[in-house]
């Protein structure tokens, strides 16, 4: 049953982070996609790639979820498994270039504050994470995540994917505990 809920999300939020950002495959052209590798005729090839990528980074994030930190060598890699087919120029390495939030006032990091911004932010997951509920905890980290802004694009896909890794740490750890008072 953990698998088929695994695999649920596994589509539902490649779908719709991708979709948040205007990739025009439907959930079930993803499905189809991720898990049976068949591709859909007339949509963009980057499409594709931000699907097929996505699952990629999705199933790479289990593999962080017993860390009580997040490294910057795992956002870099994170990013580095969604965006290794769309543009290699910045795949795993933080924007070189200065960039803005369509739609929004809200200024970015700068280019040169970055590194800088990144590592703050890991520090304050580790120091700040037993403050807040997790779910509240999950949203400060994503709005703090797009607001450095740290990548070319794919920024809010990755954030994203942090959100639903610290909620689903902490709904594992709730369901452990919960099956070790019966």
């Amino acid at each position: 049953m953990l698998k088929q809920i695994k695999d649920f999300y596994r589509v539902g939020l490649t779908w719709t982070s991708n979709a948040l950002e205007g990739n025009s495959l439907t959930e079930s052209e993803t499905k189809v996609l991720i898990e049976d590798g068949l591709t859909v005729g007339g949509r963009p090839l980057r499409d594709m790639f931000e699907a097929v990528d996505h699952a990629k980074a999705y199933d790479h994030m289990f593999t962080l979820l017993g860390n009580k930190e997040i490294m910057e060598k795992d956002i870099l890699y994170l990013y580095k498994l969604f965006y290794q087919n769309i543009d290699e120029e910045f795949t795993g390495k933080y924007r070189d270039i200065p960039v803005f939030i369509s739609g929004s006032n809200y200024p970015v990091t700068k280019v040169e504050n970055i590194q800088s911004e990144i590592e703050d932010l890991c520090k304050w997951i580790t120091t700040e994470r037993k403050k807040y509920h997790p779910v509240e905890f999950a949203a400060i980290l994503h709005k703090k995540f797009v607001f450095i802004h740290p990548f070319k694009d794919g920024n809010g896909r990755v954030a994203r994917l942090h959100e639903y890794s610290t909620n689903t740490r902490w709904i594992s750890a709730s369901a452990n505990s919960s099956n070790l008072k019966k």
